[in-house]
């Protein structure tokens, strides 16, 4: 049975579904092909937990790990309200396929929505037709103000 929830990091098996579940995403092709590093894998609940502007959303198949969305307030200064950014989206292997992508989306908006926040933004790789088809299904599209100026690409500077 799914059960989606809104991690308590200071909950042992929450804090550890989050590493086993990025650990898998960034081992994943679409995260990376790396495992997290040691310090990552040791500090990442307790750092999340001394922040007031991210939540963590874990789907549990009875006790195991299946899927992580993790949400980070931002501010959009256009609207003048708060925005929720989805930084990872994650279902386990055994999970895909079955809708659970759809749920995890639909927990990440009704935060957004209890927030009072103006939009969703999340980032997909260009390749992961999967993901793209979810999100698309799920009412999310490219960014653009002007469609003369074209979508809007994510850009990092790495430090």
């Amino acid at each position: 049975m799914i059960k989606i929830i809104r991690a308590d990091l200071t909950n042992t098996h929450h804090a550890d579904a989050l590493v086993f579940l990025l650990n898998a995403y960034a081992l994943d092709p679409m995260g990376g092909g790396k495992e997290l590093s040691d310090f990552t894998k040791d500090n990442l609940a307790s750092e999340i937990l001394k922040r007031t502007d991210t939540t963590v959303i874990l789907a549990f198949d009875d006790d195991k790990p299946a899927g992580l969305i993790n949400c980070i307030e931002g501010f959009s200064t256009f609207k003048c309200k708060p925005l929720i950014n989805i930084h990872d989206v994650y279902i386990d292997e055994d999970h895909r396929g079955k809708g659970l992508a759809t749920q995890l989306l639909q927990a990440a908006e009704d935060l957004a929505i209890e927030k009072g926040c103006c939009k969703v933004t999340l980032e997909v790789l260009e390749g992961n037709e999967p993901a793209k088809i979810a999100y698309l299904k799920f009412g999310f599209d490219g960014y653009e103000l002007d469609p003369k100026m074209g979508k809007a690409m994510f850009w990092e500077k790495t430090l």
